[in-house]
């Protein structure tokens, strides 16, 4: 997992756009892993958008990630899915999903990045970075610093998440961030692919 942008599709916070329309645009701008984000759809559902979005993944050379839903990442074929604290455990998602299957999971400190990497992650998700309304339930703010400090104790990519624009993103890349995950400063924008593309060009730098 080489530095890049990862993007998250989420309709409720979109403009109108579908999950398979951010995922186009966004792939379009040169984001290199889109993330599946959707609590209320049916598994039916979900599966066909994954389907798309996993071709799309493919043509454009990017990884496709589903959030929470094992059955569907692995249904779908995805290249991983990405699991919270309070998700299936990482260790018996990684017996059931054993490598090269992705596994990344969401940290909001120091003791659980480590304990991510001794279950197995391949990949953290570190935050919420900053302040954030796309997740009610993300946790405290835990800043760039925590970045920082992490980063001395794992060895696995961190994937930085919330509230994370083009005024702060530069500190977070600073701070040790493999990855900078984007949801509303990329899919609010009238133009996702051309709103990615600065960040890319940002993460390039």
């Amino acid at each position: 997992m080489k530095r890049g942008l990862y993007i998250i599709t989420d309709e409720t916070l979109s403009v109108g756009c579908s999950h398979i329309y951010i995922a186009k645009k966004a792939l379009l701008g040169g984001a290199k892993i889109i993330q599946l984000r959707d609590k209320q759809k049916s598994g039916e559902e979900l599966f066909v958008i994954a389907q798309e979005i996993r071709s799309l993944c493919i043509q454009n050379n990017a990884m496709f990630i589903v959030n929470d839903r094992l059955d569907i990442a692995l249904a779908a074929k995805a290249n991983g899915v990405h699991l919270g604290q309070d998700d299936l455990p990482l260790i018996a998602a990684r017996k059931l999903a054993p490598r090269p299957f992705i596994i990344g999971v969401s940290v909001g400190s120091v003791e659980e990045a480590v304990m991510a990497e001794k279950d197995g992650a391949d990949y953290i998700g570190v935050g919420p970075v900053y302040p954030t309304g796309t997740k009610a339930d993300a946790g405290p703010v835990v800043g760039p610093e925590l970045i920082r400090i992490i980063k001395k104790e794992v060895g696995i990519p961190i994937v930085a998440i919330g509230g994370i624009n083009l005024s702060n993103a530069g500190d977070v890349i600073a701070a040790g961030a493999d990855w900078i995950a984007v949801i509303s400063a990329v899919i609010c924008s009238p133009d996702i692919a051309a709103a990615s593309r600065k960040f890319v060009d940002l993460i390039n730098l």
